[in-house]
């Protein structure tokens, strides 16, 4: 059951990652795909209720590849980590299908107001949906829900829900849509489309910055208008034409 997958595991790193050259390589050199299966044996032990060796096993997995899964999160199939150093996945996490990590990646945890003791069952960590795509340092936190075929760029820190097919980036991450949607439906690495996205608040701002320059040029042709005024009511005064006598 653990190694049922090992093909199509293969076959999703092949194909989303452009450096992998065989399946032999993915095979001893990806601490991705390592990290995944030492999970399925953790995985395995922690249904059985055999804690102890479950955590041993996952705390082995993490000194070996960099990467810390924890034995209780839920994973489904094709899950690709990349590069993967640093990537942590909490407790109650769940991701499903065809999800891709990058490194650096935390799904962690936000406690709700409860005795800490009560928290056992409680979910804290995020829900990843099929084909979600996290950048590299990406913090996911909290019992959230990440959409289907939903993206998060890197560095970015991620506290509430982040609706279906769209790129979500920023402290805190804010959606920005793609300058093509038939963008969305490719897989995009990093989280990022190659042809980039806008961000409407940086939008906002370089359109502020635009009125801003207009309002100061009218500003200035305003100044400029009522100096010649002065000079020309200044000419025409009798009491400026006398002291000039």
């Amino acid at each position: 059951m653990i190694f049922k997958n090992f093909q199509e595991d293969l076959d999703a790193f092949m194909a989303r990652d452009p450096a992998a050259r065989s399946r032999l390589e993915i095979v001893l050199c990806y601490p991705g795909l390592h990290a995944i299966y030492v999970h399925r044996i953790a995985h395995f032990l922690w249904q059985h209720r055999w804690h102890l060796a479950a955590r041993f096993i996952s705390h082995l997995g993490r000194l070996f590849t960099g990467i810390e899964i924890h034995p209780g999160a839920r994973i489904g199939r094709r899950l690709v980590i990349d590069h993967g150093h640093g990537v942590v996945i909490g407790e109650t996490a769940d991701i499903g299908n065809d999800v891709t990590l990058y490194q650096g990646v935390t799904l962690g945890g936000l406690a709700p107001a409860i005795d800490s003791r009560n928290q056992v069952s409680v979910k804290r960590h995020p829900t990843l949906r099929d084909g979600a795509i996290i950048g590299s340092g990406a913090q996911i936190l909290g019992p959230i829900t990440i959409g289907e075929g939903a993206r998060v760029g890197a560095n970015s820190v991620v506290t509430s829900d982040v609706a279906p097919r769209v790129t979500a980036v920023g402290i805190p991450a804010h959606v920005v849509m793609p300058k093509e949607r038939a963008a969305m439906a490719r897989f995009s690495a990093y989280g990022t489309p190659a042809n980039g996205c806008p961000d409407p608040i940086v939008d906002s701002i370089d359109d502020l910055r635009r009125q801003l320059a207009r309002s100061l040029e009218h500003i200035e042709a305003l100044e400029a208008r009522m100096a010649s005024l002065e000079r020309h009511l200044g000419s025409e005064d009798p009491r400026a034409a006398s002291a000039a006598s």
